[in-house]
């Protein structure tokens, strides 16, 4: 009947986990669940996303046109600086504007007004195609406005901080093209004096080497953005009939068909000329979709991986609830193991008290034994103390600088008989030239005195035990080696857990409290080391305590360090 209950109860704890965790987590997982799924909805309605992205390729677009107005500019400026006087003789004006065309063969004419008249010069090789050379006369007859306007338009200029350009189409042998002419005033002159230069872009250039290299350009910086999405950009020449396709003037190369996305057009310089944007092979409702599914994908996952996350708190209390049973069998256990020393101590000791026993011989083979299982509870008291210690939170370490080797040495000495009265081979290496560290004593005694009880123990047919004491890499390293069972490589991982023994039967059947391991892994992490091990089934075990060298004792010597 004792048995149902327990049962019973143990039912109804999980029960009253399970509910518990379902009003703590899962509702407000729901509630925030439901939240975002809303949100995302909107987001679609909304199409929020669509217009993001617009206004970034607004900003891509702002910033494309003062590229190519300032790349435009600063050419104009460098001409204008070779511009002749307007005070010298016409041969010679005319052979400055030679030299400039010269100099620079992405311009297609220069020219400069002033008031003994208008001088044009234009590119010679040039002078073969028919449409250049109307090009040409066209612009002799058109700048005769500049007799009567030239004045308002100096002023104009010197308002201006850079020159002014205008755009209107044109025709080569190779089909339309788009001219841009730059006009100036020449700094060096008063502002009173009617003088304007002009420098006139070949429209090649334009087209293939201006207008492309800074799409290209913009292209390349932004192709990361937007989640790696490439964009295209283009410039042309809006067609005042609507409907009509557009014909890029000067486009990247992963253009292709279709209409922009956005446009803008040129508010200073080349107009009136407009650039278009989109991105290769989708659109942004397209992204906007794109990107609402995923993240509806990933909030189905997330609900999914919350849904995980309960079950496996479920299981990980469970697992806790495992542990509070192995620590009451613990506890059980570890009071018969005191029992035994304790009723072999009070045998002994009542017998030589009682004086039955006569020879020397004896009575010290009964002082030996009493003193064995002395040290053997006193071993067992100190890891159940340091345990219980740890499991409060309360354990400390009085950290001193020690010779190392000879706390090792010492150490190894007081357990040498136990070591050789059990028939063990005993290797002992210590390196004797190694420095001064800051520990605890007692703690890494104690550390290798389990390690040492566990070789002892687990040791069957070949007895063998090796301790090496070296310093490799700035870290010093305590090994300890057995011959003995050894260790499943499945319950590698585990043995340093508390309460942890593996299933050997031999561990078994061997008297333990399974805290020896994970008071060794809590004494070497508090000294900032670690704790390895390399075993065989059937071939031994090694066990290495690494500690880390270190020369300044500020942070620790002479001082208590809460675990």
């Amino acid at each position: 009947m004792k048995l149902k209950k327990r049962n019973f109860m143990g039912g109804f704890n999980r029960f009253r986990l399970v509910l518990t965790l379902g009003l703590a987590v899962l509702l407000p997982a729901a509630a925030l669940i439901y939240v975002n799924f809303s949100q995302l909805r909107a987001f679609e309605r909304d199409k929020v996303l669509e217009a993001a992205i617009h206004r970034d390729f607004q900003d891509v677009l702002a910033i494309t046109e003062k590229r190519i107005n300032k790349k435009a500019f600063t050419m104009a400026e460098e001409a204008r600086d070779l511009f002749p006087s307007p005070d010298e003789d016409i041969h010679e004006k005319e052979k400055k504007l030679d030299l400039i065309l010269a100099k620079s063969p992405w311009l297609a004419h220069v020219f400069l007004f002033d008031e003994k008249g208008f001088v044009l010069r234009s590119q010679p090789q040039q002078m073969s195609d028919k449409y250049f050379r109307e090009e040409h006369d066209h612009m002799i007859e058109a700048y005769h406005w500049l007799v009567t306007e030239g004045k308002m338009q100096v002023e104009n200029l010197h308002k201006r901080s850079r020159p002014s350009v205008s755009g209107s189409q044109t025709k080569r042998s190779n089909g339309d093209a788009f001219l841009a002419t730059a006009m100036f005033v020449l700094p060096q002159l008063p502002k009173d004096r009617v003088v304007l230069g002009g420098a006139t872009f070949d429209p090649c250039f334009l087209k293939q080497t201006l207008f492309s290299g800074v799409l290209d350009e913009m292209v390349s910086e932004k192709s990361n953005d937007q989640g790696g999405n490439p964009r295209a950009l283009m410039i042309y020449a809006p067609d005042p009939e609507m409907g009509k396709e557009i014909k890029p003037l000067a486009a990247t190369a992963g253009w292709g068909d279709g209409k922009p996305e956005v446009v803008r057009k040129f508010d200073d310089g080349f107009r009136p000329l407009a650039m278009g944007i989109k991105y290769q092979g989708t659109s942004a409702a397209a992204l906007g979709q794109t990107l609402v599914h995923r993240s509806f994908l990933i909030l189905g996952i997330l609900s999914l991986m919350i849904i995980g996350g309960l079950l496996l708190t479920k299981h990980v209390v469970s697992k806790e609830m495992a542990l509070a049973r192995l620590k009451s069998d613990f506890v059980s256990n570890v009071s018969h193991e005191l029992r035994t020393p304790l009723a072999l101590i009070r045998l002994y000791a009542e017998t030589l008290e009682l004086g039955r026993i006569t020879t020397a011989e004896k009575k010290q083979q009964y002082y030996r034994i009493i003193r064995k299982e002395s040290e053997r509870l006193t071993a067992l008291i100190n890891n159940i103390l340091d345990f219980s210690r740890i499991e409060a939170g309360r354990k400390e370490y009085e950290f001193r600088e020690t010779d190392i080797a000879e706390l090792v040495r010492n150490t190894l000495d007081s357990y040498r008989y136990q070591i050789e009265q059990q028939g063990f081979e005993f290797e002992e290496n210590i390196d004797s030239n190694l420095p001064a560290v800051p520990v605890d004593r007692e703690a890494i005694a104690r550390a290798l005195v389990n390690l040492v009880n566990n070789a002892l123990k687990y040791s069957t047919d070949e007895k063998f035990l090796g301790v090496k004491l070296y310093r490799e890499n700035g870290v010093l390293k305590l090994e300890v080696l057995d011959h003995g069972i050894g260790i499943a490589r499945r319950d590698q991982s585990k043995i340093f857990e508390k309460f942890y023994r593996t299933g050997d039967p031999l561990v078994h059947n061997t008297k333990g409290s399974g805290l020896g391991l994970s008071l060794v892994r809590h004494i070497t992490q508090a000294h900032g080391g670690e704790i390895e091990v390399e075993s065989t089934p059937g071939k031994g075990s090694k066990f290495t305590l690494s500690l880390p060298v270190t020369s300044s004792t500020s942070q620790r010597g002479n001082a208590l360090q809460s675990a």
